[in-house]
């Protein structure tokens, strides 16, 4: 990738393309799913609702979308202001079909440079335990466990149905 990324904020009308990308990526299995597949949770990610009621509670987020030179949509991220110089990032979603090309590298560098020009000085995700390949990907790429933990919200099916009694998310971070 030697082009420079430019992430755009989503546009209401790319709501659909952004929701079926994402449950594409977490939760599809088959020869064209994802290797980080959540395969400890059944049903989708997010569904159109979900991510307008996030987007609705959330206003200072930003969802964005990169698309490349041709305007192909290759993924899209979500970034939000929190406390303390921290952005937290979820959803970063590439298309599976073409991970083999460090697509999530490059979108990460790129979030990681789109919030520190806000004045992020760290970024924050979490990531279920047991996704031990995930994490490691992360850790690859400077993000430390921080120690802290929080509770998978099993009383809440908006993310999928948790197919193990022992979930939680571990919290990683890089200063930028």
């Amino acid at each position: 990738m030697s082009e420079r990324i430019v992430l755009h904020p989503a546009k209401e009308a790319e709501y659909p393309q952004i929701v079926a990308l994402t449950n594409w990526a977490f939760r599809q299995t088959g020869p064209q799913a994802s290797w980080n597949v959540e395969a400890l949770i059944a049903g989708d990610r997010v569904t159109e609702a979900t991510l307008r009621e996030d987007l609705a509670k959330t206003p200072a987020a930003h969802l964005l979308v990169w698309r490349d030179s041709d305007d192909e949509r290759l993924g899209h991220v979500w970034l939000e202001p929190a406390d303390h110089g921290a952005w937290y990032l979820g959803l970063l979603t590439v298309r599976p079909d073409r991970q083999d090309q460090k697509l999530g590298r490059a979108l990460l560098t790129a979030a990681e440079g789109y919030a520190c020009e806000r004045g992020a000085q760290r970024i924050r995700m979490t990531v279920i335990d047991q996704r031990h390949t995930l994490i490691a990907w992360y850790e690859r790429r400077g993000y430390l466990r921080t120690g802290d933990t929080q509770p998978f919200p099993y009383d809440d099916d908006r993310f999928g149905t948790p197919l193990s009694p022992d979930l939680f998310f571990v919290v990683l971070e890089r200063a930028l």
